[in-house]
């Protein structure tokens, strides 16, 4: 693997840092969406179908904009791209705190997507970027840095939310539960109100921050220079994003991986609620998941490629995915929760081995590649779906079981076999 152009205004330590910061920023908008559930479901009175249209919607942008956010990065080079991403996320966060405040679940729930497609556009410039900043064999340690970013916003990020928007929450729901239709408006108008101001703020953070980047230092990379490796070479140049088989299992890898990765960390409060436990602690149970992410990332900083390489940690990643499901099932209560919650440990190096693993080769198609993984970020709006609405019908547990296991099982088989098919030996 080549180095990275050498024509830079600035060191790879400063890059590191300002997309260190955009990560953070990315995992506190993310991983609200565990507490949001909580939010909508008392706010706009929705069963758990309802209110797990959050997920649903906020990464199904993925799914619709990655593909054009490679178009405009292309247009627009990373720093004006990153830019745009950050104004787009605001006009998002001010969408969701206005109509969030009136109770239009419609215009909420827009306000989300426009959030997610800003997010999109990020993502697919940002995963790259620092995949590339380096050497694509060490991406995951890297990776690792900016996932404890991400991670140690998404713990923050319940802990906020639940503080100004939930706090009491268990309480009011039992009397709006009790109240006459019209008190029941007027507790429910006050509550949905308390979403207004933190939305504003961050709507008014971000475009602060899109002026900031704007000017920063980051350099500009061409990825389809710094990802021209070994895997390429002894044959002629391929022509079509088709001809990468383990580009497109890797796109499938990540699908199942943000689904089970959301369902661990933003359905666990649903999946806490199952067992009665009291609304007041589940809105928070997003956070320990979060926490045993952030242990992961640990792990993998100090392991990889040191101890282990991205693939092996990727399988032993997925193997603990597995038997972590199993301790959930077979147990309960709190118990059962503490698995879940240690599923943040299994999942947190698996995008970072994931995603340089997918793009490894890709040479002139790596941005085109990129945007299709980002695009498997639409697992985190399907399979939690799946999980709200066969819940209603079978044993949560049992529920949360079947959809998982075979997602890890997977994610196994491509950190064994798939991330290599088409790839020489030498490149594998």
């Amino acid at each position: 693997m080549s180095a990275v152009p050498a024509a830079r205004t600035s060191s790879p330590v400063v890059s590191i840092a300002i997309v260190g910061a955009l990560f953070f920023l990315i995992g506190f908008l993310t991983w609200l969406n565990g507490p949001l559930i909580t939010f909508v479901k008392l706010a706009f009175e929705l069963d758990e179908v309802g209110a797990f249209l959050v997920l649903m919607v906020f990464y199904l942008s993925y799914f619709f904009l990655a593909l054009p956010s490679s178009w405009i990065l292309r247009r627009t080079g990373m720093k004006k791209g990153l830019a745009l991403s950050l104004l787009v996320m605001a006009a998002g966060a001010a969408l969701f705190g206005e109509f969030s405040t009136q109770r239009w679940y419609a215009g909420a729930l827009s306000g989300l997507f426009v959030i997610g497609s800003g997010l999109a556009l990020l993502q697919t410039a940002i995963n790259p970027y620092i995949s590339i900043l380096g050497p694509i064999e060490t991406a995951a340690r890297r990776i690792a840095v900016m996932g404890i970013c991400n991670k140690v916003a998404g713990i923050l990020a319940p802990i906020v939310i639940g503080t100004l928007v939930l706090h009491g929450i268990g309480d009011l729901a039992g009397a709006v539960e009790a109240a006459d239709a019209a008190t029941r408006e007027v507790l429910l108008n006050e509550f949905a109100s308390k979403i207004h101001a933190p939305y504003l703020a961050m709507a008014a953070l971000l475009a602060v921050l899109a002026v900031a980047v704007l000017f920063s230092p980051l350099p500009e990379i061409r990825a389809s220079e710094a990802n021209a490796t070994p895997a390429t070479a002894g044959r002629s140049e391929r022509r079509s994003i088709f001809q990468f088989p383990h580009l497109w299992l890797g796109v499938l890898c990540l699908f199942f991986y943000v689904g089970v990765e959301v369902m661990a960390g933003d359905a666990i409060g649903t999946y806490g609620h199952g067992f009665n436990l009291p609304l007041d602690q589940t809105k928070m149970f997003t956070s320990l998941t979060l926490g045993a992410m952030l242990l992961g990332y640990v792990a993998g900083l100090l392991l990889i490629p040191r101890v282990v390489s991205q693939s092996r940690y990727l399988s032993i990643s997925a193997v603990l995915g597995v038997l972590f499901c199993l301790g959930a099932y077979f147990t309960q209560g709190y118990v059962s929760v503490g698995f879940v919650a240690l599923l943040g440990f299994a999942n947190a190096m698996m995008w970072p081995a994931i995603f340089p693993l997918a793009i490894r080769g890709l040479g002139r198609f790596t941005e085109t590649g990129s945007a299709l993984l980002v695009m498997g970020i639409a697992g985190g709006a399907i399979i939690p779906q799946l999980f709200a609405v066969l819940k209603q019908h079978m044993d949560f547990q049992l529920v949360f079981g079947l959809l998982m296991i075979p997602c890890y099982l997977y994610i196994l088989f491509y950190s064994l076999v798939g991330y290599r098919m088409g790839l020489p030996r030498d490149a594998g």
